[in-house]
């Protein structure tokens, strides 16, 4: 018998078929398509543009397991199977509580630098098992993705973006380039087209296709391109072309501390005539469907859960790391440095506080689930995409030339002639010169080199494009009549007086 909204099932009769992190490691040994370099990958884990990166995902899978992590990241879902804590439905306030911990402890794994960890598409498939008929006539494919994502803890990526090839012409209207069904087989379809941003795609296991929640599909010329839909990251025809690799470039870990294990690599996926499997469809040429998955499933609701409480912890760095900066530096007593400090740990803060808000004060989802309240959600869309150009401007403002003013490599202290010369002109206030310039490294690689740049351009670009997120408010506010209690409010207030004075008799006025 399934249980009752908000009980668990006891946590001894859980099954654990989770990942490890050599399980993890070997799973991505296939036959899938990358190309960087213009090379072909032979093996993710070992290439020096990936293999730090997919390391960095094995530890979150063997925290899995490890007895310091395991009580906090997992639990028994509905069905009796262990997995993350966030992978399952949560059906109340206390387990959407639960499933932040469980995200912020495998964030803290990456200091909040590696934001499409496997949580982030648990946001999204997470949703399956409590309504799965939303998808008919393909619910059977979302109760066995389900069963299937959460009892192995995969690993899944999204390609939603349109590639902005014409974006003045509808999606319908740019066949040759964007995801579209070309035929359909008894036993699947067969898919041509491009999609972005795979961030993080090449060490994934699959890659969720969809529309992006900002384009309408017309709803009978485009019935060809109204598709969501999982391909395995080894489906034949399926190609990843990647950017330049940070990591691969990256010196040393001294000289790149970040970068050298945490960059996401961002993907174009490209389909040529790629065969997809009925059991792995979910929308198929129903563009009402297509349009609304997004709002309807509530995965901006969640997945803004992972991203606040992934930005929380990446601003638990930044404070760390302008503290001590600014003490190095001998500037921790000056009243206006003092005060950017504090703007800082304000951030810091009104994130942390958004995560308890969207925790606790949830709303109703379908199939008895609850999730984040969309006010909450979608306000974050827009104070996320703020927060971090105003943190890298405070670094740069109080840091300033202490950001470009260090040796070359790791390898000047190596040398014996340079050492002496380095640790005289380079120490810091309280810290020797090994240790202050390993501090200034490790803020420059997370804001200044071309890991950290795109980490800016990541994080005012990752929750949608500016205008969309704030629309998205605007909506919502209407659907909800949160928009209707504001103008009521200011209603009230304009009745109370008017050019013949007050309108009722609690206030005065001496005409």
């Amino acid at each position: 018998m399934a249980n009752a909204p908000g009980e668990s099932t006891p946590r001894e009769t859980g099954t654990d078929s989770m990942y490890d992190g050599a399980g993890y490691l070997a799973s991505l040994r296939d036959a899938r398509e990358i190309y960087i370099y213009g090379e072909r990958v032979p093996d993710v884990t070992t290439h020096p543009a990936f293999r730090n990166a997919c390391r960095s995902i094995a530890r979150l899978y063997d925290a899995l397991h490890d007895p310091k992590h395991r009580d906090t990241l997992t639990g028994i879902d509905r069905s009796g199977v262990r997995t993350h804590k966030f992978f399952k439905p949560c059906y109340s306030a206390q387990e959407l509580w639960e499933a932040r911990d469980a995200i912020v402890d495998w964030s803290r794994l990456s200091y909040g630098y590696m934001g499409r960890t496997p949580d982030y598409k648990a946001a999204l498939m997470g949703t399956l098992a409590s309504e799965p008929e939303y998808y008919a006539p393909f619910d059977e494919s979302a109760r066995k993705w389900y069963a299937r994502y959460s009892s192995q803890c995969l690993f899944l990526n999204h390609c939603l973006i349109n590639p902005p090839t014409d974006r003045s012409r509808p999606v319908h209207e740019v066949g040759d380039v964007y995801v579209h069904v070309v035929k359909e087989r008894d036993d699947g379809i067969i898919v041509s087209g491009a999609k972005m941003l795979g961030t993080g795609s090449a060490m994934t296991h699959a890659t969720f296709v969809a529309q992006n929640s900002a384009v309408t599909l017309d709803k009978e010329k485009a019935k060809d391109f109204a598709l969501v839909f999982i391909a395995p990251m080894d489906t034949a025809g399926m190609k990843l072309i990647c950017r330049a690799s940070y990591e691969q470039n990256a010196q040393s870990p001294f000289d790149h501390p970040l970068s050298s294990r945490f960059d996401e690599n961002d993907a174009v996926l490209i389909f040529e005539n790629s065969f997809i499997a009925w059991e792995n469809v979910f929308v198929y040429r129903d563009t009402e469907r297509a349009n609304g998955f997004y709002r309807h499933s509530r995965f901006v609701n969640r997945f803004m859960l992972q991203a606040t409480s992934r930005l929380a912890v990446k601003l638990d760095l930044m404070v760390g790391l302008f503290a001590k900066g600014i003490e190095t530096n001998g500037t921790d007593a000056f009243r206006g440095v003092q005060a950017a400090l504090g703007e800082i740990i304000g951030w810091r803060n009104l994130l942390w506080g958004m995560t308890a808000a969207m925790c606790l004060d949830p709303e109703n989802a379908p199939g008895g689930a609850v999730v984040p309240k969309q006010e909450y959600a979608y306000t974050m869309r827009i104070f996320g995409t703020q927060c971090w150009p105003a943190v890298r401007q405070i670094f740069e403002k109080f840091l300033s030339g202490s950001l470009l003013v260090f040796p070359s490599s790791y390898k000047d202290f190596l040398n014996p002639d340079l050492r002496p010369v380095l640790e005289k002109y380079y120490r810091g206030a309280s810290v020797s010169a090994v240790e202050r310039i390993k501090l200034f490294k490790l803020i420059w690689d997370a804001i200044g080199t071309e890991f950290g740049a795109r980490h800016e351009l990541y994080e005012m670009n990752y929750t949608g494009n500016h205008e969309q997120i704030r629309l998205d408010v605007l909506t919502g506010a209407r659907k909800s009549g949160i928009l209707d209690q504001c103008i009521a409010l200011t209603d009230q207030c304009m009745s109370e007086y008017g050019l013949e004075g007050w309108t009722g008799s609690t206030w005065v006025w001496d005409k």
